[in-house]
């Protein structure tokens, strides 16, 4: 078979239910449909960082302050739509994924999910009714030991756990070692040999391999907060904890899953290790962060999912809404708190305000006429050329009016609405463009 879709390095956005529940002529056709039908088990390995049930909210700046990116581990929402912060929730949410995992998962593939304390002993009790109680293989821990704040009243907690499934007996697992410790290494290099520590068959280890064969404690330490390696993602892996994932349960060439690819680490990771990589996220920021990131690696990849349509966007939470907006102006998100108005700047330094709601009117125009004046006046430059874009939905005539009325004052303010849902989102950028060179020429 000419595994064409195999050699297709690509992000998809969504939801990784919703994606791996499609059937293989749809997968193809959002695809591109490159001439070849899919086997129904096709991944290697499938590497799934999923919330941790921390009841937590998360906001990032990510990498140079371009964007922001806030999301919930707070709540869950169930088959049926309802929204629920509890166990059970998260254990539905985890294991309607995860149940899609495993039916794209090749027989000789491997499965790992990464977890913390929070909900491990309750995905290890499910994981084990999905892959079978005898395909458990590992309880790996992650212990990220540069870590220093003590606890007051419990044990500091320095270590993640990682599940290791496989989907039946015959798969892929390729040993890693560990370097010896100086007094093994230091046996070697003198007698060509070191004595056991306990007797066994033959007292002396003879031959020299790459090291001792890894154990189930993965002494990694975590991202620190100056690494080159850092984005901003506040649950960003390190790569060599993703590395030896990869290495240990695929071969080069293999397709390697992330259903929940955030910042892109697996992906990265796989890309270098000369494995194809199929990344989903919900997020479009996320997205194009990672599209970002692989192709400064030189990658070929393909993003999937971009929000064309108008329709796509209301689907979008609002910082993702917001970053999609100023992206788009090639601009940069404001990342301070109290704006003051202002969410961000296009290339060329002009104010953006972005409201994800339907009949803006005369009263945001005006709040935001007041945080222009506000910035320009920061500027220091009190003739210089006040504008402004305000991106909604849609706008009343109140607000057009006003519009009118402020540009005879000096302060074009250009409303921008995205228009009908089947509209392409797209195209008030271009709008902005022609009317930004004419605003210049006056």
């Amino acid at each position: 078979m000419n595994n064409k879709w195999f050699e297709l390095d690509t992000i998809y956005r969504g939801d990784c239910k919703e994606i791996l529940s499609m059937k293989k002529p749809e997968i193809e056709k959002i695809f591109q449909a490159y001439g070849e039908s899919l086997p129904n088990q096709f991944v290697d390995l499938i590497y799934m960082d999923p919330p941790f049930f921390s009841n937590r909210k998360y906001e990032v700046i990510w990498g140079d302050g371009s964007e922001v990116r806030s999301f919930n581990d707070n709540h869950w929402y169930s088959s049926d739509g309802t929204r629920r912060k509890t166990i059970d929730a998260f254990l539905e949410f985890i294991r309607e994924r995860v149940e899609k995992c495993y039916s794209i998962l090749k027989p000789t593939g491997s499965f790992y999910l990464h977890c913390d304390w929070h909900a491990s002993h309750y995905l290890k009790v499910m994981l084990d009714s999905i892959f079978g109680y005898n395909n458990f293989r590992n309880e790996i821990v992650w212990y990220y030991y540069n870590r220093w704040t003590a606890g007051k009243k419990d044990f500091q907690r320095v270590h993640d756990v990682i599940l290791r499934y496989t989907k039946t007996n015959e798969y892929v697992f390729n040993i890693q070692y560990q370097p010896y410790s100086k007094s093994m290494e230091d046996g070697f290099q003198k007698n060509g040999y070191v004595k056991r520590s306990s007797p066994k068959k033959g007292d002396y280890i003879s031959t020299k391999k790459e090291g001792v064969a890894m154990h189930d404690v993965w002494n990694i330490s975590f991202i620190h907060s100056q690494s080159k390696e850092r984005i901003g993602y506040p649950t960003q892996k390190p790569e060599a904890l993703m590395e030896r994932i990869i290495k240990s349960s695929s071969n080069a060439g293999d397709i390697v899953l992330d259903p929940f690819c955030g910042c892109g680490t697996t992906l990265a990771s796989a890309y270098k290790l000369k494995r194809h990589f199929i990344g989903i996220d919900v997020s479009n920021t996320a997205c194009l962060l990672v599209e970002d990131r692989l192709k400064k690696l030189g990658a070929d990849v393909k993003y999937m999912g971009k929000p064309f349509l108008v329709k796509h966007t209301r689907e979008m939470q609002h910082f993702d809404f917001q970053n999609f907006i100023i992206g788009g102006f090639g601009g940069r998100c404001n990342v301070k708190t109290g704006d003051l108005g202002i969410d961000g700047w296009d290339r060329n330094g002009v104010p953006i305000q972005v409201k994800k709601q339907d009949n803006v009117g005369r009263e945001e125009i005006d709040r935001f006429r007041g945080a222009i004046d506000r910035y320009y006046e920061q500027l220091g430059n009190k003739n210089k050329k006040r504008m402004g874009i305000f991106v909604s939905y849609s706008l009343t005539s109140g607000a057009y009016n006003e519009i009118a009325r402020l540009k005879k004052e000096g302060t074009f303010i250009e409303g921008l609405p995205l228009g009908s849902d089947n509209s392409n989102a797209e195209e008030i950028f271009k709008i902005w463009n022609d009317t930004f060179n004419e605003l210049e020429d006056l």
